[in-house]
């Protein structure tokens, strides 16, 4: 069965840091696409960053470039996001999905070339 479980998320201060995890089972996560996403209640869901499998080749939003990092794991079959320095407007659900049989010839952080999705890890940034 694909699954993937994030983790992680917590409540920081600006400026603080925090690292997010998608454990993947059910399949090998490294010959696929991974994105991480957020969302927050009456906004648009946001491509955070992402990975390709052909390459490695890794992606940004603008928001965050500079201070997410995006890493993924082979043995462990997960993939990681590192969020350092982090702002209020940071505080969403952070929600990591796959491609596996997804719309693959969407850009990688395009959330409709996802079909696998985790539940989210809340992650709040506060003073």
């Amino acid at each position: 069965q694909v699954q993937l479980v994030e983790s992680g998320g917590g409540v920081v201060q600006p400026g603080g840091s925090l690292r997010l995890s998608c454990a993947a089972s059910g399949f090998t996560l490294d010959l696929y696409a991974i994105g991480w996403f957020r969302k927050v209640p009456g906004k648009e869901r946001e491509g955070v960053s992402c990975s390709s499998s052909n390459d490695g080749s890794t992606d940004y939003a603008d928001s965050v470039k500079g201070r997410f990092t995006l890493s993924r794991d082979k043995a462990k079959n997960t993939v990681y996001l590192q969020m350092n320095n982090l702002e209020l407007e940071d505080t969403a659900v952070y929600y990591c999905a796959t491609d596996l049989n997804g719309r693959w010839y969407l850009g990688c952080l395009n959330g409709e070339r996802y079909n696998y999705w985790g539940q989210g890890t809340q992650v709040t940034v506060s003073s």
